[in-house]
């Protein structure tokens, strides 16, 4: 008998995610947000977070393929394509949203 593969991520808990979401809206200013980010975060986590943000705002733009986004920013080809996945198909849409306000200016619609 072949034991069934442990899922990839472990689930998220709702009680915690829900702190984090409250915590997160308890930051002020761009300081309070970095030095949180920076305690929670690993480096490398907040790079790979920053990357995904830039890649959303280029496919946002719409001008260069995913392989000159590759080029210019270094990020995966396969990162870029779920980025791009989010951006246009999942339902939660969260980049559009924070695209939509940076677009407009504001900061809550």
């Amino acid at each position: 008998m072949v034991a069934a593969k442990p899922p990839r991520f472990k689930p998220i808990n709702a009680k915690a995610e829900a702190e984090l979401i409250k915590a997160l809206l308890s930051l002020r200013d761009a300081d309070e947000c970095k030095r949180f980010l920076y305690d929670v975060c690993t480096p490398k986590e907040i790079g790979d977070l920053c990357d995904r943000w830039w890649i959303a705002r280029l496919l946002d733009e719409g001008k260069l393929s995913y392989r000159e986004m590759h080029a210019l920013t270094g990020v995966s080809v396969t990162t870029i394509g779920r980025v791009a996945r989010f951006l246009q198909q999942e339902l939660f849409q969260g980049y559009r949203l924070v695209l939509d306000r940076a677009k407009s200016g504001n900061k809550k619609k």
